[in-house]
């Protein structure tokens, strides 16, 4: 195998992870958990996981009042990623 095939399946797994990521802090954001929940390290790992992405994004998109859309731009950029990461190798 070349190294372009190892690298696409890098950003194949990547895109995957970070997609199941966001979406898991998407259904997060709908329950109001305290930070003495058994769950809540695991929240914030998701959080870790994902703010990198979505924290720029939300920089970027005009306010909305209560909705955010960044998830839904990030996984239209993670989705757009994969494409060309596969066309590319």
């Amino acid at each position: 195998m070349n190294l372009g095939l190892y690298l696409a399946n890098f950003i194949n797994i990547l895109a995957q992870v970070l997609y199941f990521a966001i979406l898991a802090r998407v259904l997060i954001s709908w329950f109001n958990v305290s930070p003495g929940s058994p769950f809540f390290p695991v929240i914030r790992l998701i959080y870790g996981i994902t703010e990198p992405i979505m924290g720029p994004i939300r920089r970027v998109l005009p306010r909305t009042g209560m909705f955010d859309f960044s998830p839904v731009v990030a996984l239209i950029l993670l989705h757009f990623l994969r494409v060309i990461a596969r066309s590319l190798f």
